[in-house]
């Protein structure tokens, strides 16, 4: 029955979320433009142990228009965790964004984002799929390309991510596995325009643990994006590599 739900759950999430958040009438439909875009996305993930409860989150993303040639966006984020349990994790950070002018319908400069995320990380397993179930809630303060003016935004995000082991029923060092991820963003409050569906993102890699602290993965993300304007939509074909390394500085 679980694993009944957890499918319909997730056909519903990656079929039906995006057009929930939109208007269904026949004119609005008309009016969308897709703009396509191929984008290469090269990250960094920590989560480092400073005691048994206490930890700290290091992030930077290097995002590239045209897979490599151009620049799209530079991401970095930090954050303090908290080990509420073994697979509880919840996390208070700030994160600093700087976006470039690319695709069809570009940005009219360079602009940056200050970024405060409060977050819940759940794991746990079916059967030999391990599964993360994340929730973040973001405050932004989002700069207006070519001004000094800020727009404050809020946005929900929900993300559940499965990975599947290649070699046995756990996932161990020198090991293959399967990684597949969906995580849809809505956005809220008075600025929020007509975008209150900001994105989804659909995800699946190949990746490799390396030891007991380090895995990598390549993989490719389909992320369909509803600018402001609620008229265009950025569909980004984006090739994905991550490095994942959690250091354990707590004491034995």
């Amino acid at each position: 029955m679980k694993l009944n739900r957890l499918l319909v759950l997730l056909v519903w999430v990656l079929l039906g979320v995006p057009g929930l958040f939109l208007p269904f009438s026949a004119a609005a439909q008309s009016e969308r433009i897709k703009d396509y875009n191929s984008n290469g996305w090269y990250m960094y993930f920590g989560d480092h142990k400073i005691s048994e409860k206490w930890g700290a989150h290091t992030e930077i993303q290097l995002r590239r228009h045209n897979i490599l040639k151009d620049p799209q966006q530079l991401l970095i984020r930090t954050g303090i965790n908290y080990n509420l349990t073994a697979n509880a994790m919840i996390t208070l950070g700030y994160g600093f964004i700087e976006t470039y002018p690319y695709g069809g319908f570009p940005a009219a400069d360079i602009f940056p984002e200050q970024r405060i995320y409060q977050q819940l990380q759940l794991k746990g397993n079916l059967g030999r799929i391990g599964l993360t179930h994340r929730y973040r809630q973001e405050q932004r303060w989002v700069q207006a390309a070519g001004t000094d003016a800020y727009t404050y935004l809020n946005r929900s995000r929900y993300l559940l991510k499965a990975v599947l082991p290649l070699s046995g029923p756990t996932l161990d060092a020198k090991e293959f596995f399967l990684a597949a991820y969906d995580e849809i963003f809505v956005g809220f409050g008075e600025n929020v325009q007509r975008n209150i569906f900001d994105q989804n993102r659909l995800y699946a890699a190949l990746g490799y643990k390396l030891n007991d602290a380090g895995s990598v993965e390549l993989g490719y993300l389909n992320q369909i994006v509803q600018k402001p304007s609620g008229v265009v939509f950025e569909h980004n074909h984006t090739l994905q590599v991550s490095l994942f390394y959690n250091l354990d500085f707590s004491r034995k």
